[in-house]
């Protein structure tokens, strides 16, 4: 990951961190953040990071597993070095004017801003973003790029640009981290503090709806071919079309589905395009009619019929279920 200029932030003592958590922040995407500084000062044996949690408003934040997280209004910070901005759900009725002023306030004197899942929503609506590349999580880039015309939207696992940096999930929030440790104190510690938690980095990849990368170390083509079925749900390609792209027979495409997977490639690809139906039924207004053009069906009726027979109920049923 190409990181922050560490001279930017270059100093002797310990990194002054703010960790901004928002009402309804996910909580691994909090200890993706937090953990690998913690991580980082043990392994290092002194004192890289200093963090501090900050709310909006001054009140605790209430994590989406119930836990509360108290701080001080991050208004009350005169100058930190880095901000972590970690949220998840209800973005914009938390991101209000006063919070964008004091972002804008902090990164005009010099803090790198980091937005975390969520995290990124909240850098945009306080303008920082404009001229820069970001990521956010794959669910909401499409809406995240059409809302925000003046960002390079990409969707890419971690964006830097400048002195933000954009994490879309709780896993890159990880690998962002990482990769910060790496820019400032070298990569024996970064990589010190990944072994810390077991965790081996992916390959440099934009995000995929599913988790590719053990498939890949399985079998490669098929995770080319689950990739160009993501890439394709809203117009969804023949089979044999997309074995002749992977240079294999149809027969030989599914005897490596099967060993791989457990699945056909059909039954894949109907089960992805499922998966996508049941989150826009549940994350986005969106009519019924629209999400079946959404994940490639032409015909409302054979929707309808392919939904019940994957979630035991209609889509209208499943929906009121979380509402």
């Amino acid at each position: 990951m190409k990181s922050v200029d560490p001279k930017r932030i270059s100093k002797s003592g310990p990194l002054d961190t703010a960790v901004l958590v928002l009402d309804d922040t996910n909580m691994l995407a909090l200890a993706a953040a937090v953990d690998p500084m913690r991580a980082a000062n043990r392994r290092a044996g002194r004192i890289l990071f200093r963090w501090r949690f900050a709310t909006v408003s001054g009140k605790p934040a209430r994590l989406t597993a119930g836990l509360d997280v108290p701080g001080p209004a991050l208004a009350t910070f005169e100058k930190v070095d880095l901000v972590l901005v970690c949220a998840s759900f209800r973005t914009s009725i938390q991101t209000t004017h006063a919070l964008g002023a004091t972002l804008r306030r902090l990164a005009s004197k010099g803090a790198i801003i980091a937005g975390i899942d969520g995290g990124p929503w909240v850098l945009a609506r306080a303008g920082l973003l404009d001229g820069h590349a970001a990521t956010v999580h794959w669910e909401d880039l499409e809406d995240f790029s059409t809302r925000h015309e003046k960002i390079d939207v990409r969707p890419d696992r971690v964006v830097v640009s400048g002195p933000f940096l954009t994490a879309a999930g709780a896993a890159p929030a990880l690998e962002m981290m990482l990769g910060l440790v790496e820019e400032l104190y070298g990569g024996a510690l970064a990589r010190d503090v990944g072994n810390a938690f077991l965790y081996d980095p992916p390959p440099a990849q934009p995000q995929s709806r599913r988790a590719t990368v053990e498939i890949a170390r399985r079998d490669p083509i098929v995770a080319r071919a689950l990739q160009l079925m993501e890439t394709t749900m809203g117009d969804p390609l023949p089979v044999r079309d997309i074995a002749r792209t992977l240079g294999l027979s149809v027969r030989r495409l599914e005897v490596r589905f099967q060993v791989a997977i457990r699945q056909s490639p059909a039954k894949a690809y109907m089960s992805m395009r499922m998966a996508e139906a049941m989150r826009l039924a549940k994350d986005t207004p969106q009519t019924a009619a629209a999400i079946a053009m959404a994940v490639g069906f032409s015909s409302q009726a054979s929707f309808a019929r392919a939904f019940k027979q994957a979630y035991g109920a209609p889509l209208r049923e499943v929906r009121s279920r979380f509402e």
